[in-house]
């Protein structure tokens, strides 16, 4: 129920909705109610590689999205209750219907216990629509008598630290992470946040044709009619509405910009709790932690400037300004678990106006949602049971390291690096840490009580549970066994903390992976993902940290210098990108994924040249008419076939740190010669960079 951060730290494993910690209890030991009716088989189309798909009127060396995605993107627009469809959504459809599958069962077991019991509740409580709807904001009541109670800045400083310790903060993030200098033990992070909107410049620009101007006037009209939902009068809700608007201006302006916050010098400021105390006259950060339980010597005050303003504003705020910004963020955070009255105002703004989606998900769709973000591991457990075989765990693992002897070729024969760096480079792939499908030690949930009559009451408890749980690690030795993604999540990603890549089951399903497949759309696909992760370790950002994990330099400077050289020409080939409306790709924000697309893509394609020879194949053999290599890049295009809402695309472009799909899909390519040759493409087409312009890197 915490606003998350638009960006935390450098991992993926951050995110506070996704499940962590393990205990000694074994994966396959997993609880589940009798297997769901719906089969693998069964399940929702993934968006697996077809020969009809190909737009042949296209020239893949002109613009290989378009051959490989033109004809798909024109007959698959987004639909009504989303804001992006593509590869990756069609197998996050698939997930949730095998999840559904799974819940339901939980739900009418009225026996079950453990794991299905969690899952169970959740589920049944949250399509209970009729005693939701009743119960209208009777579940945050206590929540907002509390905040009509404040009188003082000690009130304010007070209720924080009692809803942080609820699991439900405002302003700022807290939790949990492997220290920066000291990757081997967990400590606190204390890291901006509180704004309801993207990113600052919305707060602090009118945007092109005064677009953010446009999205304030919308967000203030939402705020007012939320708080009218919840009794206050109209007059009262539009000042209301405009203090959190300012409020809010005033954070802006302290916060980090996305790409100011990439830089890892930006996420991590240790500090003593007598130092942090010194700049804390409102808000004491040793009473902080005593309301959290915890007894630390210090912990990451990670933007200076963000928490000095905060401080001030404890004490220089009005009361019933705070009293508003609390209120409301009281309202909208729990709105998907109350009342339609309140949900659906939230979704009027947040998803239709800000983001172009056209009508609410499904019910159930929400429900699962809200199971994955509070109760997702113990879902985990029970649909790797289902819907993950164990073969497909043993074909990554060969793929994992036929990627990581390419990667160590390559890394060997880079001729800009000079020894001494490379010699830590090296260092650093033999620490690589996969991980595949799901953890060996699942987490323990002894301790969250759940009911079948309460959502917004379920709801509750699991963020309480969830945050003692996630302060509970601070100041232990890191476990190396936790994941920061569920087994039904359909992405991957690389921690450098840990200096790990990890593939949860979900993804591990065409087009990315099929045991059944030639080898060049395995390669293509999750073949190309898994070189991306461990590329990640050499980005821009992942290439700061060493073989531990510790945020350290490695590097000769010589050799930083020829990197940073490198990727300023890719920063600047994606800067020259235009996707909409005349806004162009941010290639500094997008760069450490650029760097992995190049860098995995290439790999990939090393490893499936060795692959083929050890098969006996040749390049050279068609299938369906296209060759191994061309197949191989064919399906890597495949992978970014997406479709935008035109709002959900403008908030990207300002705040993801992935470029838009199709410039994902022709980026990488575009700077291979072995694209070119595949494709017999020529100088001077599109996808032919000249040497001047081609970016090579690892």
């Amino acid at each position: 129920m915490t606003k998350t951060p638009s960006v935390l730290l450098l991992s993926l494993a951050v995110a506070a909705a996704l499940a962590g910690c393990r205990n000694d209890q074994s994966a396959t030991s997993a609880d589940a109610p009798d297997k769901p009716a719906t089969t693998a088989a069964e399940l929702p189309p993934t968006a697996a590689f077809a020969l009809a798909d190909l737009d042949t009127t296209a020239d893949a060396c002109e613009d290989l999205n378009a051959f490989v995605n033109g004809k798909w993107l024109a007959a698959h627009p987004v639909p009504s209750d989303r804001t992006t469809w593509g590869s990756f959504e069609m197998l996050d459809e698939r997930s949730e219907v095998a999840s559904r599958n799974i819940a339901e069962a939980a739900a009418a077991d009225a026996n079950a216990t453990g794991t299905a019991k969690l899952v169970g509740d959740f589920y049944a409580s949250g399509m209970d629509v009729e005693a939701i709807n009743a119960a209208g904001l009777a579940p945050i009541q206590p929540i907002l008598d509390r905040i009509d109670a404040i009188d003082a800045p000690e009130d304010i400083a007070a209720f924080l630290r009692d809803e942080f310790a609820a699991g439900r903060g405002d302003v700022f993030a807290f939790f949990a992470e492997p220290d920066f200098r000291n990757s081997s033990q967990m400590i606190g992070y204390a890291y901006q946040s509180g704004l309801a909107l993207p990113e600052r410049a919305y707060y602090l620009e009118d945007g092109k044709d005064g677009q953010y101007a446009k999205i304030r006037d919308a967000y203030v009209a939402h705020v007012g009619k939320q708080l009218q939902n919840a009794g206050v009068a109209r007059e009262d809700a539009e000042a209301q509405a405009a203090a959190v608007l300012a409020f809010e201006t005033r954070l802006a302006k302290a916060s980090l910009a996305p790409v100011e916050l990439r830089n890892p010098n930006n996420q991590y400021n240790y500090v003593t709790l007598a130092e942090a105390d010194k700049g804390a006259k409102n808000f004491p950060w040793s009473e902080f932690m005593r309301s959290q339980g915890l007894d630390v010597e210090g912990f990451s005050l990670s933007q200076p400037k963000f928490f000095a303003e905060f401080d001030r504003m404890i004490a220089d705020v009005p009361v019933e300004d705070w009293k508003a910004y609390l209120r409301i963020n009281a309202i909208d955070g729990a709105a998907p678990y109350l009342a339609d009255t309140f949900a659906d105002e939230r979704f009027d703004f947040f998803s239709r106006t800000l983001r172009g989606q056209k009508e609410q998900k499904e019910r159930w769709k929400r429900v699962m949602d809200a199971v994955e973000g509070m109760v997702g591991e113990a879902l985990g457990q029970m649909y790797v049971k289902e819907y993950f075989p164990a073969e497909s765990k043993a074909e990554m693992e060969k793929l994992v390291d036929n990627l990581s002897a390419a990667l160590k070729t390559r890394l060997e024969g880079l001729e800009w690096m000079g020894d001494e760096t490379k010699q830590k480079a090296l260092e650093k792939w033999e620490s690589f840490t996969p991980k595949i499908g799901y953890p060996d030690k699942w987490r323990s949930w002894d301790g969250l009580a759940t009911t079948r009559d309460g959502y917004a009451a379920n709801v509750l408890a699991a963020a309480k549970f969830n945050h003692d749980w996630e302060l509970s690690r601070i100041g232990k030795p890191v476990d190396r066994t936790e994941w920061g993604m569920t087994p039904q999540t359909v992405n991957a990603y690389y921690n450098p903390l840990k200096n790990e890549i990890v593939f949860p089951a979900a993804i591990l399903q065409p087009p990315f992976f099929d045991p059944d497949a030639d080898p060049a759309l395995n390669y293509g696909g999750i073949g190309a993902v898994i070189g991306h992760e461990m590329l990640h370790g050499y980005d821009d950002q992942g290439s700061q940290f060493d073989a531990t994990g510790n945020f350290a330099n490695w590097w000769q400077e010589a050799d930083r210098k020829g990197f940073e050289a490198r990727t300023a020409k890719l920063v600047q080939q994606f800067d020259d990108y235009e996707s909409i409306d005349g806004l162009h790709v941010k290639g500094q924000l997008t760069l450490g994924e650029n760097i992995a697309d190049l860098g995995g893509l290439t790999v990939a394609y090393d490893a499936l040249q060795k692959a083929l020879a050890d098969a006996g194949m040749e390049t050279g053999e068609t299938i369906d008419g296209y060759t191994q290599d061309q197949r191989f890049f064919i399906n890597w295009a495949t992978v970014w076939r997406r479709n935008y809402t035109p709002d959900e695309l403008k908030v990207r472009l300002n705040t993801d740190p992935h470029a838009p799909a199709k410039f994902r899909a022709i980026g990488a390519p575009s700077n291979m010669p072995t694209f070119a040759t595949a494709f017999q493409c020529e100088a001077g087409d599109a996808m032919v960079r000249p040497d001047d312009k081609r970016v090579v890197i690892w």
